[in-house]
C-alpha cells in the first residue's frame, strides 16, 4: 500500500489559519466525533467477539521450524495460537503497514 502523498507547499500555504480560541472550538467540535468513532468502533469489536465460532474440518498442514505440523500441533497443547500475517508486494522490504498484523486466535474447546 503505497504511502499518503504530503501536502505541497502551495496547500500549506493556503490552509486555514485560526486564532487560539476558534481553534479550540473546532478542536473540541473533532473530538466530539473521535470520541463517537472510538465508542463505535469498540461497539463493533465486542460485536466481532460474539460471533459463533465454525468449527475447523478440513486438516491443514504448515511448515515449521522443526517440519511440518497440524493446526493443533502448532498450538502445542495450549489455548492460544500468535499468528503473524504478513502481506508483501513485488519488489518491498517489508510488509504493508494496513495488511501485517498480529492476531491472536483460541482453540474452540473440543466436544
Amino acid at each position: 500500500m503505497p504511502l499518503p502523498t504530503p501536502p505541497t507547499t502551495e496547500a500549506l500555504d493556503h490552509h486555514a489559519t485560526l486564532p487560539r480560541e476558534q481553534w479550540l472550538t473546532a478542536r473540541r467540535t473533532l473530538l466530539v466525533k473521535e470520541k463517537e468513532l472510538t465508542r463505535l468502533n469498540d461497539e463493533l469489536s465486542a460485536l466481532r467477539r460474539q460471533l459463533p465460532w465454525v468449527r475447523v474440518e478440513k486438516v491443514y498442514h504448515f511448515d515449521t521450524p522443526n517440519g511440518t505440523k497440524s493446526l493443533a500441533e502448532l498450538f502445542d497443547g495450549r489455548s492460544q495460537l500468535v499468528i503473524y500475517h504478513f502481506m508483501f508486494g513485488p519488489g518491498w522490504t517489508e510488509g504493508c503497514k494496513g495488511c501485517s498484523h498480529r492476531r491472536s486466535s483460541r482453540l474452540p474447546p473440543s466436544g
